[in-house]
């Protein structure tokens, strides 16, 4: 049975125990809503097609320099296999070339190309100014608290 129709049996005791309960207030909700406008303005903004999670991938790249497929995905809080999509699009659009690893044969090592270094000195200050947009409709307190909150919460 699904979930709709095991509600319409019980509607009188369902709207009783759920009458405090508003789907728009909810903070999963609130904060797709919330990432869903943030995606909307870098989708919009972002140079070269980047996503998010690519801009972020490479970014972190930037940060650690050469590192296996697997830690980076750990590195965003990516999983295996979402991963595995955007290094293999960076890789498409020659902004991520890979190695051996030095250490360990069996494994590869992804770093930025020439071109995603590029790419990404472009890209920062548009990635800055998207977070601005994102932020806009807050005072500089409100700003800090969500941030801190958010840090919290994660």
């Amino acid at each position: 049975m699904d979930r709709s129709n095991a509600l319409a049996k019980v509607p009188d005791q369902r709207r009783q125990d759920d009458d405090d309960y508003q789907l728009e207030e909810q903070i999963g909700f609130r904060l797709r809503l919330a990432l869903q406008r943030h995606y909307s303005l870098f989708s919009d903004d972002m140079l070269e097609g980047l996503t998010a999670p690519q801009y972020a991938s490479m970014y972190k790249l930037f940060e650690v320099g050469a590192c296996s497929q697997n830690q980076l995905g750990r590195l965003v809080n990516i999983d295996v296999a979402t991963i595995n999509g955007i290094v293999r699009r960076l890789k498409e659009k020659g902004f991520l070339t890979s190695r051996g690893d030095p250490n360990d044969k069996r494994r590869h090592q992804i770093e930025l190309s020439a071109r995603g270094k590029k790419i990404l000195q472009r890209a920062l200050p548009v990635a800055k100014q998207i977070s601005v947009k994102t932020l806009k409709p807050l005072s500089n307190g409100e700003r800090e608290t969500l941030l801190r909150l958010l840090k919290k919460i994660a």
